[in-house]
């Protein structure tokens, strides 16, 4: 017995030391811990137990290659698990680390800073459970780094682990089903089910995956009845933005933007990255509670703030590349000979080009080139139930495609709020910004320096640099000058800007459903912008031995507004909200200019005034103006059992901008819903019926933007007097200029709006449709006068009348769900424009052509914005080869009597629709957007089709009229009188463009827990990748006047946009 008891304890003691006696062989790859597992119990004698419930079998695990110790092979690979072993017999049992049970507590609000009770906390597997009580707060006790889940009906699953932190207050956002019904209106916030008027609330949620540098872009393609044009393709230019088409003819058409509160017409310091909504006000039953200032629309934007619980890193980057989207071919150095021949037989304006001439300069591929977009951004949140705050950072640039332009812009953002008291909380918002850029010569003729036009109209044989002096760009072709394009951009044109924006108010709550909030915010911009033309490389900076000039500017801006808010129901069906506020509003502008020449050439890297030699007494000025805006405001809601809804909205406005007796402006709106879907008559479609409502409003806005702040007054001008022989002494005369209007007031817009809501299926198709009418009276205009009057500058008055009417539609459907989803979003939008009503003059002309000295544009009653005007082209005479105008007069010849109206800009419609795939960690996403009916007057083809001087063309003009009997739709070389505005340059616009082809991964999280990241998602995304159109230009997408809202549809030499490939990440920790 004794010797078996030997035997047995040392048996025991055995079993317990083996792991240092056997070893493994690890493959030194990836495998699952069932794959571990298997290997273990082949290469020994040991087999595994554990529970099934508790590990993930499939959970990935690594190792180094090589043979180890069963104890060291279980320690390196069970640490990527949390788990650990224990060795009974020939078993080894696989258990989890145990971790402290602790107790956390907190509140749940909602993301209005509202508590939830009766909110429900609970562990993943439902093992343990906490209710909110009424103030919001909830206990709960688990183990440390337990997956928590915080659920409340109607708003979204909110997940979060445990961690040493016990005190964890939890925010909730609506549910996504609901999100589409939840918007923020002016001074205020309401779900969507409860909104009586026209409100489009634009998704941000992809914008971390649409590299997007303006934060206008978000809006393109995206709302129904906002039509976004990108105007130029140059980096950093504005883009033009219609709410419901355009409301006035000299004054701003753009909309008002509202960013955390703070009014303001530019937004092109605000970081796309750092915007948490955006609504769209359409109606003026919406935005009348913005009165003088909405009647374009009114687009609410509320940037990122900081959650309760656990710090939120994120860093998001992007890199992208650029090139032209469609290439215009010029004559090469044969072709462009053989025209030059021809046209030596009609004109001697051509230079005699040597037989023996064959340079080649292929012209677009020296201007375009590879444009370089980056972005980089960081930002940090986190909080608890006392103050939570917001702050990022981040770095933009973006190079263009053609050599010089560029627009670079660091930003810098912090919110921070506090909830000092029950009573009372804080919020403070910083954001600062500076940019600078870099532009080129666009929307002019080669003969101006239209670097665009340049890269077409530059003879092929000419070389960037002059073969006697290679220091000075070459632009001689043989007798005739022009500047090739880079001797076109050979000055300096930069600007910078430093914007710093802020505010801080105090909400007070003295008892339930009572709200005053107090604010202050300032606006400050400061920018300057340089030209600099060396004295030496180009013709016309060696004529004045180089120029410079520097311009400075300062507009700062103050709003103070005071906000009272109360709700109170009564007999759980009658609920009412009341708002009643004052606001003042003042801004301060001050300007200066300095410019001189004659630059000392021993120093080309000194681009300022102060080396100039001599100063230029016509471009120094220096300028101040001021305006002021105070406002009183008020609101009331009323909804009964959720079925009928009331809102009536007042402002009166009071603006310096306009004559004393007329500076006061009333703007009242009203509004109603019927919600069919709660009547007890529908009961029967509950079960697929989510909501159905039927919406009317009607209100009167105003619009003061554009105009001049003493446009009422009377101006006089100063001009130099030279010396002469009757007075040797110069001085100055101070002459009249415009008249004074002491009965100047407001543009009025007054709008009707019908609409119907419709949603089924949980959410999964949702539907809006809008009809409207609008009309704006009071046009402010500056008429022209007799030149007997001696007043150049007209008088401002308010002299027409306009109306656009039209039609919307916003579709949403959720086609597929589970684990492959695909949701769709389409919009599109129909818009008439008619002016109304002219008074003193009845017809006004607007984009004159540099080539012919017409204007391509007319403004006259009947008429929508942006009317082309010209000559009706019948093709061209197949005997003589020149343009056949159509003879409107009857009289036998053709002269300006023959013009009439041909072709608009506006489109019959323009629409966007967005498709998302996605599947386990992939996302695709396919956006297309475009526009029908418009039409283009490309007044390229004048200066490259033309043929009348020495100017290189495009090869269509390959197709010209050579011979009698021929048909061409290109007429002879030679010709004047065949570039006149006309039909012949009148284009199709209509284009269909997919804008955005995003690919996204989300990287499994089994590989990002050691690293200790969250989420990291990496994407490639494709801009502008295909359009679709029959426009012969550059791009369809295009206006050489900018964001004016009467000439529209112009291209003359319009610098393209591009054709962009990005990748991107972006990390969470």
């Amino acid at each position: 017995m004794k010797r078996l008891r030997i035997i047995l304890m040392l048996a025991t003691l055995w079993s317990s030391v083996p792991l240092f006696a056997q070893d493994i062989e690890l493959p030194g790859a990836k495998m699952t811990l069932q794959q571990f597992f298997n290997l273990v119990e082949k290469q020994s004698d040991y087999s595994f137990a554990y529970n099934e419930g508790v590990l993930d079998l499939e959970a990935k695990v690594s190792s180094k290659g090589g043979i180890f110790s069963l104890e060291q092979a279980l320690d390196a690979v069970l640490s990527q698990v949390d788990a650990r072993y224990t060795l009974k017999g020939k078993q080894i049992l696989i258990t989890k680390n145990e971790k402290p049970v602790r107790k956390y507590s907190g509140r749940v609000f909602d993301e209005t800073h509202q508590i939830l009770p009766g909110a429900v906390v609970m562990c993943e597997d439902a093992s343990i459970a906490a209710v909110c009580d009424s103030d919001g707060r909830y206990s709960i006790e688990c183990p440390e780094g337990t997956l928590l889940q915080v659920y409340f009906t109607g708003y979204e699953l909110q997940k979060f682990h445990t961690s040493s932190r016990t005190q964890i207050d939890v925010f909730l956002n609506l549910d996504k089903n609901i999100l589409e019904d939840a918007v923020i209106i002016g001074y205020g916030a309401v779900k969507r089910k409860d909104i009586t008027t026209a409100v489009s609330v634009v998704s941000t949620q992809d914008v971390e995956n649409r590299p997007l540098i303006s934060a206008a872009s978000i809006l393109q393609g995206k709302a129904a009845g906002v039509q976004v044009v990108q105007p130029s393709g140059m980096p950093g230019t504005a883009l033009s933005v219609r709410v419901r088409g355009a409301t006035s003819v000299q004054a701003s058409n753009e909309p008002l933007y509202v960013v955390d509160g703070i009014p303001t017409d530019d937004i092109s310091n605000l970081s796309t990255e750092d915007i948490a909504s955006m609504q769209v006000l359409k109606d003026a039953s919406s935005s009348a509670i913005y009165g003088a200032r909405a009647a374009n629309g009114v687009v609410l934007i509320n940037t990122k703030r900081g959650d309760a619980g656990k710090v939120d890193l994120r860093f998001n980057s992007f890199v992208g590349y650029s090139r032209l989207g469609k290439k215009l071919e010029a004559l090469n150095t044969e072709q462009y000979k053989e025209l030059m021949a021809e046209l030596a037989s009609r004109t001697i304006t051509v230079p005699t080009i040597p037989e023996e001439e064959h340079r080649y300069t292929d012209w677009n591929d020296v201007l375009f080139g590879t444009g370089v977009n980056q972005n980089y951004q960081l930002s940090i949140s986190n909080g608890n139930e006392k103050l939570r705050y917001y702050v990022s950072a981040g770095h933009t640039s973006d190079k263009g495609i053609v050599n010089k332009a560029y627009f670079k812009r660091t930003n810098f953002r912090a919110n921070v709020d506090s909830d000092m008291f029950d009573w009372l909380s804080t919020s403070f918002s910083v954001g600062y910004s500076q940019t600078s850029g870099r532009s080129v010569y666009e929307n002019r003729s080669s003969m101006r320096a239209g670097s665009i036009l340049s890269a077409i109209n530059t003879p092929p044989f000419m070389q960037v640099w002059s073969p006697g002096d290679p220091s000075i760009y070459d632009e001689d072709a043989y007798g005739s000058r022009i500047l090739n394009p880079m001797a076109a951009n050979a000055a300096d044109m930069t600007n910078a800007s430093d914007r710093l924006q802020g505010s801080l108010s105090l909400n007070f709550k003295p008892f339930k459903g009572f709200q005053y909030r107090m604010s202050y915010s300032v606006d400050l911009n400061n920018s300057r912008s340089d030209y600099y033309l060396d004295p030496n490389s180009t013709s016309d900076g060696r004529s004045t031995k180089g120029y410079v000039s520097e311009n400075t500017s300062r507009n700062f801006e103050w709003l103070f507004e005071n906000i009272l808010s109360y709700d109170i129901s009564f007999a759980q069906k009658h609920n009412f909200s009341f708002m009643a506020g004052a606001s003042q509003q003042r801004a301060q502008w001050n300007g200066n200019n300095i410019a001189g020449y004659d630059l000392p050439l021993a120093y080309p890297e000194l681009h300022s005034v102060s080396v100039a030699n001599q100063l230029d007494e016509d471009a120094i000025w220096s300028s101040s103006s001021a305006w002021t805006l105070a406002s009183f405001l008020g609101r009331i809601n009323y909804n009964y059992d959720e079925r009928y809804l009331f809102t009536a909205n007042i402002r009166y406005d009071g603006s310096s901008r306009f004559a004393p007796g007329h500076r006061w402006g009333c703007f009242p709106s009203a509004s109603m819903a019927w919600r069919l879907s709660n009547e007890p008559f529908m009961r029967g479609t509950r079960e697929w019926l989510d909501d159905l409502k039927l919406r009317m409003g009607y209100g009167l806005t105003g619009n003061q933007g554009g105009i001049g702040n003493y446009s009422y007054l009377a101006s006089m001008r100063g001009s130099k007097v030279l010396p002469s022989e009757e007075d040797s002494y110069p001085g100055m005369a101070i002459t009249p200029n415009s008249a004074a209007n002491p009965e100047l007031t407001w543009e009025k817009t007054a709008q009707l709006n019908m609409g119907v809501d419709f949603s089924a299926f949980e959410s999964r198709l949702m539907l809006s449709l809008d009809a409207y009418y609008k009309k704006t009276t009071d046009l402010l205009l500056t008429v022209a006068l007799p030149d007997n009057v001696n007043l150049p500058g007209g008088i401002t008055r308010n002299d027409g009348a306009m109306e656009n009417k039209g039609f919307e539609l916003e579709l949403s459907s959720k086609n597929l769900i589970g684990e492959f989803k695909w949701n769709t979003d389409f919009n599109i939008s129909f818009n008439k424009n008619k002016l109304l009503k002219l008074g003193l003059n009845k017809v006004y002309y607007y984009a004159s052509m540099y080539n012919t000295g017409e204007n391509a544009i007319i403004l006259k009653e009947g008429l929508p914005l942006g009317s082309f005007f010209g000559y009706v082209s019948e093709g061209v005479n197949v005997d003589t080869g020149d343009i056949v105008y159509k003879d409107f007069s009857g009289n036998g010849t053709i002269g300006p009597e023959d013009r009439t109206v041909i072709g608009c800009a506006q489109p019959d419609f323009t629409y966007g629709i967005t498709n998302d795939f996605s599947w386990k960690g992939f996302t695709l996403s396919v956006f297309f957007q475009g526009s029908y009916g418009n039409q283009i007057f490309n007044a390229s083809r004048i200066d490259t089709e033309g043929m009348v001087d020495f100017r290189n063309q495009s090869v269509a003009v390959l197709r010209r009229w050579k011979r009698p009997g021929m048909h061409t739709d290109v007429p002879r070389s030679g010709n004047v009188e065949n570039i006149h505005n006309s039909t012949r340059f009148v284009e199709d616009g209509s284009y269909l463009r997919l804008k955005n082809l995003t690919l996204s991964y989300n990287l499994p999280k089994s590989l990002l827990f050691k690293a200790g990241i969250e989420k990291a998602q990496i994407y490639i995304t494709g801009q502008n990748l295909l359009t679709f159109t029959k426009y012969s230009g550059y791009d369809p997408e295009v206006n050489a006047y900018g964001s004016s809202s009467v000439a529209l549809g112009v291209d003359y030499g319009t610098y393209p946009q591009a054709r962009t490939c990005i990748v991107g990440v972006n990390i969470t920790f």
